[in-house]
Parts: structure tokens; C-alpha cells; sequence
């Protein structure tokens, strides 16, 4: 099983630079490789050196505006293997369209969605014709695919060089993809609240840029210091009300049946995979909420609660833990409509459900 997240990066890669009059000049790079099964035949020495060639690009500034300041955004997509054999993509479209967004709102020309999905589509094809690509395994099925295999594609944006204080005015967009398996450890599944402030109002907390990953980072390692496997994180004003986890959104079963979740706004990320949910569950005839929810009513209201995002899926918490207080969720265990939740998300991504909304896209 692949670890959550490795720089094991795979042989293509594919970089777009913006040029003067609006336009992007675009190339695939093959990355030093030789096939799967020699590399896995290699020693540790001699894959570490291959891989750290993979994750070289001398002709990248080291000192830029993205380097210097997080002066830069990303997305996160996966690219799951089908039992035909083939690989297909989870609302890539979506991930395009955020992109854009979130160029848009850090003031640096826009990389156009349609050429982001179709770069992102052609990345994982060549690198699954010269073989990197995970295999679909029935074994997966049976946990609901939490210990399946998948492709992780990372597009991000990279400066121009510079020192000084400046917006991007001519990046790079880059695709670079990975082996990724279960992003949370097994055996931990609670929570804890944090008083670090992920995003303040009027900020850049709806935007997937780099500078707000660094408090989550923070957060998540102290809170997996003091025994938890999450943080979460309250409203920057009132520190009442819940809005996501270290890098994940957040929801709430409640004993009425009801499924909540924070409302969007400037200071949470619309996340693709809380978007779909949202829509699997109102399928399943769950009443759903995008609303505040105070940590308090959260922990004495709530019977079942999940996490959501690209790299954690749908992930529960067995427990939240705030100010001293600890709630347990049901019997600790994961509830009936995550388990119902999961097993469609995941059979939808892996080819074992129906797809009926058009959300999967063959590489």
C-alpha cells in the first residue's frame, strides 16, 4: 500500500510559462526513469538518487516571489485505477476551475480551466503508458477502498524570479503526480481543537494558496504531539464556531438526522469533495445544512462526524476534544451514514458504483 503522500514523483511532467500578450508557452519534460520493476530492483541509494533527478528543475528560479513570500497556489487531484485497467480522474473540472479562482484572487494572469483539464488528463496518460500507474485491486473493496491506491496530481504555480515584495506577473503552471495511499494513519481517529487561527475575514482563506498551509501545519503536528490525528479550527472573531480541520473540511450527523456543515465564505475553502458529498447525501435523503455550528453544539448535538478533502476522502473522528472537554461520537466507531457516504464516494471514484453525475474523467 503507498504511503499517504512521497515525493516519488513520476517521469512526466508537464510546465506552462506565461508570455507577453496573454498567452502559455507549454512542454511535457520526461524526468530521468527506467521502467517500474528496475527501479523497484534498485537500491535505496540508487532510487534516492533517481528520484531526487525526478525532482530537479535547474531551469525553476530558486529565489522568486513564490519561494520568498507563498506567493503561490495549488490544487490537489486524483487519478484512480478502474478494473478495466484504465484511470480515471475525480472532477478534474472542478479542481481547473478552483485553480483559476484561486490565480485570479492572488492577482496573477489566469491559467485557462480548459487548459488545466487537459493537461492534467495527458500527464497521467503518459505516465501510465510507460507504466507508473497503480493496478485496481479487488482486495480494496474490502474496506471501502480506504487502503486503495491512487494517482495524486499536484498543479501548482511557480514565480518568476524576484527579491522584493511584488505580485506575480509571469509564472509557471506546473503538473507533477505521485503514488498516494491513506492520507490519515489507521488507528487514531480523534480530534482536538486549536487556538491558532487558520483565516481571517476578508483574507485569503477561501483561496488553495501556499501561505495557508503553514498555521495548519503547525497545528495538525502539535495536535498529533498531544496524541490527536486532527486539529480544528474555530472562527478567527468569535473562536465559537467551527470552520475546518488542519487541511479538510468538516461535517456533522446530528441525533435529528439533520447533516451539517460551516457555510462557505472568504474564510473557508470550497473543497470539491465537501461539494460532492453534499449532493451524494440529499441523494440518500439526508437533510443538509451549510451553516455556523458552534464547537458546543457540535460536540452535544452530533452522533456521527467526518472530514473531507482530496487527500483525506471522507475521514471520521471518533472524538473531538475542546478546552478540556472530550465528546465521543456514537461508539467510537464510524457511523452508518459515513460508512453509506464513504462506500459510495469511494465506489463512484474506483469504478464499484455508478457514476451518475458524470464526475469521473478517463485519462
Amino acid at each position: 500500500m503507498a504511503k499517504g503522500f512521497t515525493l516519488t514523483c513520476y517521469p512526466w511532467v508537464y510546465k506552462a510559462k506565461y508570455q507577453e500578450g496573454n498567452s502559455w508557452k507549454e512542454v511535457y519534460e520526461e524526468k530521468p526513469h527506467k521502467t517500474p520493476s528496475e527501479e523497484e530492483a534498485l537500491s535505496e541509494e540508487e532510487r534516492t538518487l533517481l528520484i531526487e533527478q525526478r525532482n530537479s528543475h535547474p531551469d525553476l528560479p530558486l529565489v522568486n516571489y513564490t519561494t520568498q513570500y507563498g506567493m503561490g497556489c495549488f490544487e490537489g487531484a486524483k487519478a484512480f485505477p478502474q478494473k478495466d485497467g484504465s484511470l480515471k480522474l475525480f472532477r478534474p473540472d472542478e479542481n481547473a476551475r478552483r485553480m483559476a479562482s484561486s490565480m485570479e484572487g492572488l492577482m496573477m494572469p489566469v491559467f485557462p480551466a480548459e487548459k488545466l483539464l487537459k493537461a492534467m488528463l495527458e500527464t497521467v496518460r503518459k505516465n501510465a503508458d510507460i507504466g507508473f500507474a497503480p493496478k485496481y485491486d479487488s482486495a480494496w473493496e474490502k474496506d471501502n477502498f480506504l487502503s486503495g491506491n491512487a494517482v495524486y496530481l499536484r498543479p501548482f504555480t511557480y514565480s518568476e524570479p524576484g527579491i522584493g515584495i511584488n505580485l506575480t506577473k509571469a509564472p509557471w503552471v506546473i503538473i507533477i503526480s505521485t503514488p498516494v495511499g491513506a492520507y490519515f494513519s489507521p488507528g487514531n481517529a480523534s480530534a482536538t481543537t486549536t487556538e491558532m487561527v487558520r483565516a481571517t475575514p476578508k483574507g485569503t482563506g477561501w483561496i488553495k494558496c501556499d501561505s495557508n498551509y503553514v498555521i495548519p501545519t503547525l497545528a495538525k503536528n502539535r495536535a498529533v504531539a498531544d496524541g490527536f490525528m486532527e486539529a480544528i479550527f474555530l472562527d478567527a472573531n468569535e473562536h465559537k464556531y467551527v470552520e475546518e480541520g488542519s487541511s479538510c473540511n468538516i461535517f456533522f450527523l446530528q441525533k435529528n438526522g439533520t447533516l451539517v456543515t460551516p457555510e462557505l465564505g472568504d474564510t473557508i475553502l470550497p473543497g470539491i469533495t465537501r461539494k460532492s458529498l453534499i449532493v451524494l447525501a440529499k441523494e440518500k435523503g439526508l437533510k443538509v445544512e451549510e451553516r455556523p455550528i458552534a464547537i458546543e453544539e457540535a460536540m452535544s448535538e452530533s452522533v456521527e462526524a467526518f472530514v473531507t478533502g482530496t487527500a483525506a476522502g471522507l475521514t471520521y473522528l471518533d472524538s473531538i476534544t475542546h478546552k478540556g472537554k472530550k465528546a465521543v461520537f456514537g461508539d467510537g466507531k464510524m457511523g452508518e451514514v459515513s460508512t453509506d457516504l464513504l462506500h459510495t464516494l469511494k465506489g463512484i471514484q474506483y469504478g464499484a458504483v455508478e457514476d451518475k453525475h458524470g464526475w469521473m474523467f478517463e485519462a
